[in-house]
């Protein structure tokens, strides 16, 4: 069988196919892939829904069938509790934000023949939609979540697994690197043009990208540089109060939302449409 699914909390994705070997991504519950090569007990895996290659213990890897990942994809939530227990019937599972639940009907998702149960908040966001109030309302949760190179859970998160998860919960698909994440969306020419939601990126000492945030209002953003913190921007990059330094120099920004105008922004400020704001 060429396809799985993620049916544990957080599976790593390695470089090559060892234990030893650097983590440099993670797959959450209900996450599906494509096998593309076989050696022992590993296996060579694309993630489905963002094309992200490495390698895999294939003993937490679910085979499945083609037929049900496309059943899976039409219908979903995404779970949006730090961590909620899911129980089946012979079993309790924790389930991190972030995780796919496959024909979730607001109690219940199932996976390959198996019912679990699920008590906590889960967002569809082809029901919702993406606005900039719901992506930071999300980028919030993951405040002091510690940094970790790979990393896409609360538990341990990078700077681009933290930008793509936050975006794919409100149905926007972002690549796994910020090298890669920056070439996605629209040029903001300045900073005192950008809006809250989007992202900013940063460059090293040779000009290569790489960190990426996300904007907030009032000159902050929200990243993952130690923890998931918020930190003052400028057009020099990232000042941090605490050392009294700036940490990441300013490249580009992007926007993946619609510009805001004047108009839309006195019209709309303080308004949050109500099917997000029963979600918080």
């Amino acid at each position: 069988m060429n396809y799985g699914i993620c049916p544990l909390s957080v599976v790593p994705v390695r470089s090559s196919a060892s234990d030893k070997s650097e983590m440099v991504s993670q797959l959450l519950f209900g996450e599906t892939v494509e096998f593309l090569q076989k050696k022992g007990n590993w296996a060579k895996i694309r993630c489905i829904w963002d094309n992200y290659i490495g390698w895999a213990d294939v003993r937490q890897i679910k085979p499945l069938p083609l037929d049900d990942i496309k059943r899976y994809e039409k219908n979903f939530a995404y779970s949006l509790e730090l961590m909620q227990g899911a129980m089946s019937e012979d079993h309790y599972l924790p389930i991190t934000i972030g995780a796919t639940l496959p024909e979730f009907d607001g109690l219940n998702f199932r996976l390959n023949g198996s019912s679990f149960s699920f008590s906590g908040q889960a967002i569809t966001p082809k029901e919702n939609g993406a606005s900039s109030d719901l992506i930071l309302k999300i980028a919030r949760r993951y405040l002091y979540a510690p940094y970790l190179w790979g990393g896409r859970s609360p538990l341990g998160i990078d700077c681009s697994g933290f930008s793509q998860i936050v975006y794919k919960l409100t149905g926007i698909a972002l690549p796994r690197d910020a090298s890669e994440q920056v070439k996605t969306g629209e040029v903001v020419d300045f900073i005192d043009q950008s809006q809250a939601a989007d992202l900013a990126f940063f460059e090293n000492k040779k000009g290569a990208i790489t960190h990426v945030g996300i904007i907030m209002a009032d000159n902050q953003i929200i990243h993952a540089s130690g923890q998931v913190r918020i930190d003052k921007l400028d057009h020099f990059g990232i000042f941090n109060e605490t050392t009294q330094k700036y940490t990441h120099k300013l490249r580009i920004i992007k926007r993946h939302l619609p510009t805001i105008t004047t108009d839309m922004q006195n019209n709309d400020e303080d308004q949050v449409p109500e099917n997000q704001a029963s979600l918080f």
